[in-house]
């Protein structure tokens, strides 16, 4: 808490926060988004000039804007979205969907308590599943986005059922190393649409940027060739 406090006074404007600091923040910043405070988390904090600290969460603005700019005209009204994990980024996703129109998002979550508590920080539209049903939801679900760390680099594969999975489902990941997981190809190679997660990272940095600097970045295929060859 100490080294935040000093950053307003050393002349930062603001910072992204990420795991796995993202909750404490909140307990820290003078001032927290409406959204934040449902997620329970912040990954964008902006410093005033009275040095006081504000909290948002863009993640689900983030995931979002990856869509779109990637399938115009798609929206959450679609269908019902299956979301694989219950984390900090999970639930800023759940609540994006909800906003943007679900008409249910299943969460499937290894340990199943987890997925019930999101059902009971958003509401009846969530319906928390057992791990085990996910071949089941995949063929039901107009969307599907895992927030795993499953399929990472370095991580242990994600290893689903996919023999449901048809279009037009479109599939996410918000992993973006590798760029395209095992998850993306496959579904790729089932026909389906499929958005990869490196554009989420760089939309949920827009809103900070817009209040730092009072300029509005684009998220281009310039920006992406940038920050994959870095």
């Amino acid at each position: 808490p100490e080294a935040l406090r000093m950053l307003p006074r050393m002349g930062f404007v603001g910072v992204n926060v990420t795991i796995p600091h993202k909750e404490l923040v909140l307990s820290i910043a003078d001032t927290i988004t409406d959204r934040a405070a449902l997620i329970g988390a912040a990954n964008t904090l902006t410093f005033t000039a009275n040095d006081q600290i504000h909290a948002d969460n863009t993640d689900g603005m983030g995931f979002l804007s990856n869509i779109r700019q990637t399938l115009p005209g798609w929206t959450a009204a679609a269908g019902p979205a299956l979301v694989l994990g219950s984390g900090g980024a999970a639930k800023a996703i759940v609540s994006a969907l909800i906003s943007d129109g679900a008409p249910v998002v299943y969460v499937a979550n290894r340990t199943r308590a987890r997925a019930d508590g999101l059902k009971e920080q958003f509401g009846a539209r969530v319906s928390p599943q057992d791990w085990t049903r996910i071949p089941d939801l995949i063929g039901e679900s107009a969307l599907i986005v895992n927030t795993t760390s499953l399929g990472m680099t370095g991580q242990a594969p994600l290893n689903l059922d996919l023999s449901r999975l048809s279009p037009p489902t479109v599939v996410t990941d918000i992993v973006y190393a590798p760029l395209q997981t095992e998850l993306l190809q496959e579904a790729a190679r089932r026909g389906c649409e499929t958005v990869d997660g490196i554009g989420m990272l760089l939309h949920q940095a827009v809103p900070g940027f817009e209040r730092w600097f009072s300029y509005t970045p684009m998220v281009d295929d310039d920006l992406r060739a940038a920050i994959l060859a870095t």
